[in-house]
């Protein structure tokens, strides 16, 4: 190995290089994984929001059909 590759300080900035690459990747993960659970819920909402209108929508239809 080359003596300047060598020196203590080039080894310490390598090594928080890559322990900053490393929270970055596990900051990106978490919030990755984040995004993916409220996008499931979010679908999970729409879909209970849907049967509500759905059941609106019928039972005014019943409720015209009465009059």
């Amino acid at each position: 190995m080359p003596p300047l590759l060598d020196s203590p300080l080039i080894l310490s900035l390598l090594g928080r290089g890559d322990l900053a690459d490393l929270a970055l990747f596990l900051w990106a993960s978490g919030a990755s994984a984040a995004v993916a659970l409220l996008l499931r819920e979010l679908s999970a909402a729409n879909r209970r929001f849907d049967g509500f209108v759905r059941e609106l929508h019928r039972f005014n239809a019943r409720a015209d059909r009465r009059d």
